[in-house]
């Protein structure tokens, strides 16, 4: 994940994520009725194996928290003399700081030509990351609704090279970001060519997982975590911070990894799903795209941490699919 800019104070956030819900118990039940149950005021994440080849998102309604920005282009703009960094964007799923586009306080920036798309998109990729934010929407705001709270979607803007958010000015080479001020999740969709072709990472679940990751710091917003890093910014040391860092993305994966427990649940995924979630997030670890780009480990830098707690945090929360279970901060060991 990649985090533009300063956040502003985050709404009055409910409460922690890891005092909310102590278990969570689904049912077994028929994938037929496990797809409406979703929806209806019972368990609606019922227990069950899935049975399909690939992710099964037919019945899974898509999302319209969507903004299509793709073909709109950028025009105006450039970084002042009197620009001021406000932060060096971190990187997610690999790309070195050094790729990624500074984020300022710009004197002239550039505006977007035209008017967003908003709603489900109708192309075939647009239509699949849609069910895939509607599959995370159904299961976090049932998991919420169990802790007596109310989940907020966040929107997904869809972009081509360079996008304007709340945080900032992104650009493709930073990879997919969250931004905590507009509460919006940014994808370039030419990132899942690289996710398949540079890190060797392919499938429909892997590219899901990009997606599932993003919400789940959006779910760190909801619930007060984002305050952490904020609060470190500027006050404690690199090394700190890179590790406060590290707990903040392996808890995102973990989150990502509770949406894949329940997207199985509902028969949307099987174990060959699973196995493209775990290459992704093997593929993405700092210890592994260090000696890659720069033919050496420096573990202090690690802001992501290493392809075997990336893997191992993702597959505790799917298999537990329990929020109590992604507490990474009060971990003793990563």
């Amino acid at each position: 994940m990649n985090r533009p800019g300063t956040a502003a104070a985050p709404d009055e956030p409910v409460e922690r994520c890891a005092l909310l819900i102590e278990s969570l118990k689904p049912h077994t039940s028929p994938r037929s009725e496990q797809r409406s149950a979703i929806a209806s005021s019972g368990d609606g994440l019922g227990h069950n194996v899935c049975s399909s080849a690939s992710m099964e998102l037919g019945q899974q309604r898509a999302s319209g928290n969507v903004e299509d920005r793709r073909g709109m282009g950028m025009v105006g703009g450039g970084l002042g003399v009197g620009g001021i960094v406000v932060a060096v964007i971190a990187y997610f799923l690999g790309f070195d700081p050094s790729t990624a586009i500074n984020v300022a306080q710009q004197v002239s920036a550039p505006r977007e030509a035209g008017e967003a798309r908003k709603g489900t998109p109708d192309d075939q990729m647009g239509q699949f990351v849609a069910k895939v934010l509607g599959s995370t929407e159904d299961v976090w705001g049932r998991i919420f609704e169990q802790a007596n709270a109310q989940y907020r979607p966040p929107t997904l803007v869809l972009y081509d090279g360079m996008v304007r958010s709340a945080c900032g000015m992104g650009q493709a080479a930073m990879g997919p970001f969250y931004c905590p001020n507009d509460e919006k999740l940014y994808v370039d969709l030419s990132f899942y060519r690289d996710l398949q072709n540079r890190f060797k990472a392919p499938g429909d679940f892997a590219q899901a997982y990009v997606i599932a990751h993003e919400v789940g710091h959006h779910v760190q917003k909801l619930t007060g975590s984002f305050k952490r890093l904020e609060t470190a910014q500027g006050r404690v040391s690199k090394a700190e911070y890179n590790r406060i860092s590290v707990r903040m993305e392996l808890q995102a994966d973990c989150y990502a990894g509770i949406w894949g427990h329940y997207a199985g649940t509902m028969n949307q995924l099987d174990q060959g799903d699973l196995q493209e979630a775990l290459n992704a997030a093997t593929a993405i670890g700092d210890d592994r795209l260090q000696q890659q780009t720069q033919g050496r480990v420096v573990p202090e830098s690690f802001t992501h941490g290493t392809s075997e707690q990336r893997m191992r945090w993702f597959k505790r929360g799917f298999d537990a699919g329990r929020v109590k279970d992604c507490d990474t901060f009060a971990a003793a060991a990563l």
